[in-house]
């Protein structure tokens, strides 16, 4: 899988460097990064789900609890670039996701060998995304539960632990509206097409090795907390 990002983002700086110069600053930091990077002696837990599900709130109030490194994909070394990518055909986009993925990895093997780590987004975001935007059509249409599309990459560092945070569509609507901050290109898709959201929300409860663990983060903050901590001490070594 490494291997075919580079060889992506290989073609794009070289073609492309005029127009897309950070293709190569990327590419550097993925060159970069050791191979197998293997986690450190605390947990890695991550957090997915679509926007206004609470992400944000909860890992926050999770790596106080917990005395943890917070971390986020892509991380901060590239996601200055991130509006730039997302601008770009589908294949480099999604390639630029995935390189962050793996630069991150690093991060998180260096932090786990320290502190429990909490992520904001990790593999799953990036795989569920990819698929709901190359399948087009309704649920029924996603390749079939147990497909290797849905299988975490054998060299990337792998959680202890994925939570999904999911909420109903009206709340999630009513959350984005409160925020007043400017939708992103895959945000309004979600906000204009059910079978999207639906397509992106299906692919995440299909991903295995490891699964989603799906938490409803309609309570409140302190019950969702709650709820997320007996989890994690169930699942993880603390």
């Amino acid at each position: 899988m490494a291997d075919g990002i580079i060889l992506l983002l290989c073609e794009t700086s070289v073609h492309c460097a005029a127009r897309i110069p950070e293709a190569r600053a990327v590419l550097d930091l993925l060159e970069d990064c050791p191979e197998h990077q293997k986690k450190g002696g605390f947990p890695v837990v991550v957090f997915e789900g679509l926007d206004a599900t609470g992400k944000t709130t909860i890992t926050q109030a999770v790596k106080d609890t917990l005395n943890a490194v917070l971390l986020r994909s892509p991380p901060p070394c590239i996601s200055q670039w991130r509006t730039i990518f997302d601008d770009q055909p589908t294949p480099i986009k999604r390639a630029f996701y995935a390189a962050g993925n793996y630069i991150l990895a690093s991060e998180i093997a260096e932090a786990s060998t320290r502190a429990p780590v909490i992520i904001d987004r990790y593999w799953h975001s990036t795989a569920a995304y990819t698929i709901a935007t190359e399948v087009n059509g309704k649920v029924q249409d996603l390749p079939p539960a147990h497909d290797e599309v849905y299988q975490w990459p054998e060299d990337l560092l792998k959680p202890d632990l994925v939570l999904l945070l999911t909420v109903d569509p009206e709340e999630r609507v009513r959350r984005l509206q409160c925020r007043g901050l400017e939708k992103t290109k895959e945000e309004a898709e979600l906000e204009a097409n059910s079978l999207f959201r639906q397509r992106v929300e299906e692919s995440y409860r299909r991903m295995v090795n490891p699964a989603c663990q799906e938490v409803d983060a309609s309570p409140s903050k302190e019950e969702v907390l709650k709820t997320v901590l007996q989890l994690i001490k169930k699942h993880c070594a603390l």
